[in-house]
C-alpha cells in the first residue's frame, strides 16, 4: 500500500530500521504522554464538569457557564490563577499582541531575553522590517533584546539590566520560530526565572508557550512565569479546536488582557463560545495523546533525515521542548520539494502544489504546506520555511503518529 503513496521498497525498510532504533525514545515520550493525560482527567473531573457545560451562546454571552468552566479548567491545569481561553483570538500571534498591549503603557520597556522574536511578533513590537502604525513602538514602547549565548539565557547580563528596576515586561519564546537556535526547556526557563527574581520581583514576566505545550511534565507558570500565551491551533486543540488561543496566569494580568480583548469595565464577563465549547473541550482532552504523535513523528523524521546526510535539529535522542522539528536544506530548491511533498502527503488538498509567496508580518517569501482539516493548524502536519539561507524547513504536528511517518517518507521521495 506504501506503493500506492509512491514510497520506494527501500525507503520503506529504512523506516521499519529507524522505528526499531527509536524504541526507547518512543517510550519516553510514552511517559510524559500518561502524566500530561492524568493531568486533564483530574482537571476535568475536580472542576466538575457537566454536559451541560458543552452549551453554547451567542450575542454577548454574558457569563456564559461552558465557557468559564473551560477557563476554569484551564487554570488547574496550568496552576493559575485565571485564564483567558477564547475563540475570538484568531492566532497565537493575536493572543501575544492582545497581551502586549494589554500590559504595557506609553515610556514602558519590555525586553526579549531570547533574542529575536518570531517574525510576526516583531511586527507587533516595531522591531522588525516592516512598519505598522499600530505597532507597540508607534504607541511609545521601548524595546530591547538579549541574545541567548549558546542556546542558554546570558544569566550575568539579564541580571545586570534588570538591577536599573526600569524593565516592565520580560518576554521569553519557548519555542524557537524561524531562528536556527534550540527551543528551550522547561528547566532552562526555570533557572532564567529563578535569576530573574534574585534581582527584580516586580518585573513581568511572559513565555511565548506556543508549541510547547504538554511536550514536558510541566508547564510555564508552574515555574515561576507570571503570564503564559499560547494558540489552540496548536498543542491544547489537538486538530479538534477550529479556532482560538489561551492566556493563563495571574489574576490581575489576565483581567487586563480581558479588558483588551473586549472592553474597559467588561473583561471577561462577556464573548460567546459560538458553538466551539466541544470542541476546545474534546480538544484539550485528547491533546496529550496527539502532541505524544507529533512528537513521535519529529522523532521519527529528526532520524532517518540524519541517516540520509541531512543536518537536523534536535538530533533523535535530544529532550524536546516542542514539537518543531528543522531540516537543513541547503538550497530553496530542495527547500520547496520538501514542502511540496509534506503536501502531498496530507489527507486533504494533496494535489496542491505550494510556492513560496509574501505573507502578511513575515519579512521574507515562505512557504508553507499544510494539507489540514482546520486551516493554519500546525498540530496537523505541516511544514513551513522562509526563504533564506540555509533554507531551514520548520516541520511540525501529526495528529497520529502513523499519519505523521507516511507524510515524512513522501517529503523524502521528493528530494530524491
Amino acid at each position: 500500500m506504501l506503493e500506492n503513496l509512491g514510497i520506494s521498497k527501500e525507503l520503506d525498510k529504512l523506516s521499519n530500521q529507524v522505528e526499531k532504533e527509536l524504541e526507547s525514545q518512543f517510550s519516553e515520550i510514552e511517559k510524559i504522554k500518561e502524566i500530561n493525560s492524568l493531568k486533564v482527567l483530574n482537571a476535568f473531573q475536580e472542576c466538575n464538569l457537566q454536559e451541560m457545560h458543552f452549551n453554547s451562546s451567542t450575542g454577548y454571552g454574558i457569563d456564559e457557564a461552558g465557557r468559564n468552566k473551560i477557563e476554569e479548567i484551564y487554570s488547574k491545569i496550568f496552576k493559575a490563577e485565571d485564564s483567558l481561553v477564547r475563540a475570538q483570538f484568531i492566532s497565537g500571534t493575536h493572543a501575544l499582541s492582545i497581551t502586549l498591549s494589554a500590559l504595557l503603557r506609553p515610556n514602558d520597556t519590555m525586553i526579549s531575553i531570547t533574542g529575536d522574536p518570531y517574525d510576526t511578533l516583531k511586527t507587533v513590537i516595531g522591531c522588525g522590517k516592516e512598519e505598522s502604525k499600530s505597532s507597540l513602538k508607534a504607541y511609545g514602547i521601548k524595546y530591547e533584546q538579549i541574545e541567548l549565548i549558546n542556546n542558554d539565557f546570558d544569566i550575568k547580563l539579564i541580571q545586570e539590566r534588570l538591577k536599573k528596576q526600569d524593565v516592565k515586561l520580560i518576554e521569553i519564546q519557548r519555542s524557537r520560530g524561524y531562528s536556527t537556535r534550540k527551543s528551550l526547556t522547561i528547566d532552562k526557563i526555570e533557572k532564567a526565572i529563578k535569576s530573574i527574581r534574585e534581582v527584580n520581583k516586580e518585573v513581568i514576566i511572559m513565555v511565548d508557550n506556543c508549541y510547547g505545550e504538554f511536550v514536558q511534565e510541566k508547564e510555564p507558570i508552574e515555574i515561576g512565569a507570571d503570564i503564559a500565551v499560547g494558540s489552540l491551533m496548536k498543542n491544547l486543540g489537538a486538530g479538534i479546536a477550529t479556532s482560538g488561543a489561551y492566556i493563563v496566569g495571574k489574576k490581575d494580568l489576565i483581567e487586563l488582557c480581558a479588558e483588551r480583548l473586549t472592553s474597559p469595565g467588561v473583561g471577561k464577563e462577556i464573548g460567546p463560545s459560538l458553538g466551539q465549547n466541544t470542541s476546545l473541550l474534546k480538544g484539550l482532552f485528547f491533546a496529550p495523546q496527539v502532541v505524544a504523535s507529533s512528537l513521535k513523528t519529529a522523532v521519527f523524521a529528526s532520524r532517518i533525515l540524519e541517516k540520509l546526510g541531512y543536518n537536523v535539529e534536535p538530533k533523535s535522542d535530544e529532550i524536546r521542548a516542542d514539537i518543531v522539528q528543522t531540516i537543513q536544506l541547503g538550497t530553496e530548491e530542495a527547500l520547496v520539494k520538501f514542502c511540496q511533498g509534506i503536501q502531498k502527503g496530507s489527507p486533504i488538498d494533496s494535489n496542491v502544489t505550494p510556492f513560496p509567496s509574501e505573507m502578511g508580518g513575515y519579512e521574507d517569501k515562505v512557504i508553507m504546506a499544510a494539507g489540514t482539516f482546520t486551516e493554519g493548524s500546525t498540530i496537523e502536519l505541516s511544514c513551513d520555511g522562509p526563504i533564506r539561507p540555509p533554507y531551514i524547513a520548520y516541520m511540525q504536528g501529526g495528529l497520529t503518529y502513523e499519519y505523521g511517518k507516511f507524510g515524512i517518507l513522501k517529503a523524502i521521495q521528493e528530494l530524491n
